[in-house]
């Protein structure tokens, strides 16, 4: 037989059982669609890590209290027994390192309940990101000023109560009048606004224009030092000398936290790309999450192919005896219902396919990463299921191509 009749025959055969063809390819659809999904949404987070992640300046890393990502494992109460990095420690630290790096930013983030800011009678909206620094915290964390002028060092030493606000809060609090020079209220504290910060937009869906930033001494004045760790941005002279750096920086913070030769470091150390290194890690960790999930998925869907054929094969036992009575071959019926086998589990895998992009981009715009479609991929879900299809199928398609022609034309 020609190769076009069995195609056509093999169609046909398809287009008679609607139902239970598409019922069938949904099985592998569910599965090539929640492994494309995740890894649609991956590969977008990831060709936007770098700028999302980067949040530290050129040659920064950062000393803190906790790991860059914490979470409630049984290293917890291990980060929450240690002792907060006081502002005299991060001051000392300070001192030792400033012929050795080219900015130190000390700060401080509000972790005591939402923040609000009030102008008048205007209120921004509970949850902004209050913290306390010096006058290296725009290079630190690559922020710039819009209007106004930046913390200095003067305000800081003195606990200046002043304010840089991000564009959020000027949209909220002063719509359509000049910030600069105005007293606002945050946390019910009274700050005087000195300088509105430059737009930088959203990262993974969070707004970075909702920053108020006031002195570190004030902050801590204000709202207690003992109630909360400083963290420490250094930024080595040059890439060459950042290893060096990190190493002196190291000793340094060892010095100033009192610890013995002995004794383990009681702070953590993080740079752009530890934090990249630990989304990677935590990625990897979902991505095999959602691959284990789809191969069972896709191992129940190749056992539903198998058995749907078997079924086709018992209903068309008298058609495959005719055929085989007026000359057709054992290789025309094998491939026959091969390729029946082959484009269910295909024509399934292409909709999971483009179902899983759609939504894996979908989440990805709402995190705002760029749109991507993994091709990669796309071609092992390909794959996969071309030999998902001659895998469970040819042990129906070898049962009929098998079949005996005078049993088949008796059969009833």
């Amino acid at each position: 037989m020609l190769l076009k009749e069995i195609l056509r025959m093999a169609f046909g055969s398809l287009g008679v059982n609607k139902l239970r063809s598409i019922l069938t390819m949904a099985g592998i659809t569910i599965g090539v669609f929640s492994v494309i999904g995740v890894m649609t949404t991956v590969s977008a987070l990831r060709g936007s890590i770098e700028t999302g992640l980067s949040f530290l300046g050129t040659n920064m890393f950062q000393f803190g209290k906790f790991p860059v990502m914490q979470s409630d494992g049984p290293n917890r109460h291990k980060y929450d027994s240690r002792r907060n990095i006081t502002l005299a420690q991060a001051m000392r630290y300070q001192r030792l390192m400033e012929d050795h790096s080219d900015v130190i930013c000390l700060k401080v983030f509000n972790q005591d309940g939402p923040v609000q800011a009030v102008y008048q009678n205007r209120k921004t909206t509970p949850g902004l990101n209050f913290v306390g620094s010096n006058e290296h915290f725009l290079t630190a964390n690559q922020f710039a000023i819009d209007h106004g002028r930046n913390l200095t060092a003067e305000d800081v030493e003195l606990g200046r109560p002043v304010v840089l606000i991000g564009q959020d809060i000027l949209k909220k609090l002063f719509p359509s009048e000049s910030p600069l020079g105005k007293m606002i209220k945050v946390n019910d504290r009274a700050y005087t606004v000195i300088g509105i910060l430059a737009e930088k937009g959203s990262m993974f869906g969070q707004s970075q224009d909702d920053f108020a930033l006031v002195p570190i001494t004030r902050f801590l004045s204000d709202f207690g030092a003992n109630k909360f760790t400083v963290n420490i941005a250094t930024q080595a002279p040059s890439q060459t000398l950042y290893n060096e750096t990190i190493d002196k920086a190291i000793t340094a913070m060892r010095i100033v936290r009192g610890l013995k030769a002995e004794n383990d470091n009681d702070f953590e150390l993080y740079s752009n790309d530890s934090m990249i290194a630990a989304f990677a890690k935590v990625a990897d960790v979902v991505a095999a999450g959602s691959f284990v999930i789809s191969g069972i998925a896709l191992l129940a869907a190749g056992v539903g192919i198998m058995n749907i054929m078997l079924v086709s094969v018992t209903e068309r036992t008298k058609e495959i005896g005719i055929r085989k009575s007026i000359g057709a071959r054992k290789a025309s019926i094998l491939i026959q219902f091969l390729i029946e086998s082959v484009t269910i589990s295909l024509l399934g895998g292409i909709a999971g396919i483009l179902l899983g992009v759609i939504a894996g981009n979908g989440l990805a715009m709402m995190l705002k990463a760029s749109i991507v479609f993994p091709w990669d991929w796309a071609a092992i879900g390909i794959i996969v299921c071309s030999g998902i299809g001659v895998g469970f199928g040819f042990y129906p398609a070898w049962k009929a191509a098998a079949l005996d022609p005078i049993e088949a034309l008796r059969y009833e």
